[in-house]
């Protein structure tokens, strides 16, 4: 049993008052296993960061059903979701905005001791923090009695990563997590995360940035208007893409060892959608998804554009 399942997960909202319904996510079906990282790809407005909220108990699902261990976690309310929150946790794209700049950076942790640990001793407690801080990679005597403004922005992200681990964390939303560091702390913060997937960590990677998924994650799900149009080993669907969006994704990554170089002409000749991704746009009322068929084991490719 996978430690989260989604299955036929759509999301419907309105763009204004009196129209029409848009789909943000059309009936998006996978699973994430314990000491695996799922990474989820896409253009802005894809529905990535949609579905990390629907997960989160953020926002509900228009229809579909997520499951946690088995249990369906729109039927959890009060202690049932406070118990959620103690397996399932978040850490977002701007790690600044989760703290308050008028009080210092461990006051994250004090806020967990009050719901979860009311009568940890302060002994206990300290060892607890102690022991989430060493697990990713931080010195308490770095970054506790100092205010937000005083880290850097790799350690706020390590901060809130350790702030989760103190909870009986068992799966991980990372939400775009790295796209505001330098390159060099995007690299630590990946090695982190791969070190907690091997000690049983599922996760689930957001991410716009394919090279990223590619480095960190076992398996990639492609998503295109909502959608599910590749997913499957990520050696595999990097490897050998098969839907024309996969390709023009990884065409579009710069390559280190080479130069920018004009367009020949007619190169961008074929009628694009509103990404250029050189395929006709989706209707945006258009609700049900393509259907996946299987290229190779462990491999799924929908049958038309999405």
């Amino acid at each position: 049993m996978s430690a989260l399942q989604i299955d036929n997960v759509s999301r419907f909202f309105r763009a204004s008052a009196g129209g029409d319904m848009t789909p943000a996510l059309r009936k998006v079906s996978f699973g994430i296993d314990r000491g695996e990282v799922v990474t989820l790809i896409g253009e802005s407005g894809s529905g990535k960061t949609t579905l990390g909220k629907i997960i989160l108990r953020l926002i509900p699902a228009s229809s579909g059903t997520v499951t946690f261990e088995g249990q369906d976690i729109s039927a959890f309310k009060g202690a049932a979701l406070r118990e959620y929150y103690r397996h399932v946790q978040g850490v977002f794209q701007d790690p600044f905005s989760s703290y308050n700049p008028v009080y210092k950076a461990e006051r994250v942790f004090e806020l967990l001791r009050s719901v979860y640990f009311p009568h940890t001793g302060q002994p206990t407690w300290q060892d607890k923090i102690e022991s989430a801080l060493a697990a990713v990679a931080l010195n308490p005597g770095d970054v506790l009695g100092k205010y937000p403004h005083q880290l850097s922005g790799g350690q706020q992200q390590r901060l809130l990563i350790a702030r989760a681990l103190l909870l009986d964390v068992r799966l991980l939303v990372a939400d775009e997590i790295i796209s505001m560091l330098d390159a060099s702390t995007r690299v630590d913060i990946l090695n982190l995360l791969i070190s907690l997937k091997q000690s049983g960590l599922a996760i689930l990677f957001i991410t716009h940035d394919l090279s990223l998924g590619n480095y960190v994650s076992d398996r990639t799900i492609i998503l295109r208007h909502g959608a599910i149009v590749e997913m499957g080993d990520t050696v595999k669907v990097f490897g050998n893409p098969r839907h024309p969006y996969t390709r023009n994704l990884l065409t579009a990554v710069p390559e280190l060892h080479k130069k920018w170089q004009p367009p020949a002409d007619g190169a961008r000749s074929r009628p694009t959608d509103a990404a250029g991704t050189g395929h006709a746009a989706v209707p945006a009322t258009a609700v049900d998804p393509p259907r996946l068929t299987e290229y190779e084991e462990n491999h799924l490719v929908a049958e038309e554009a999405a």
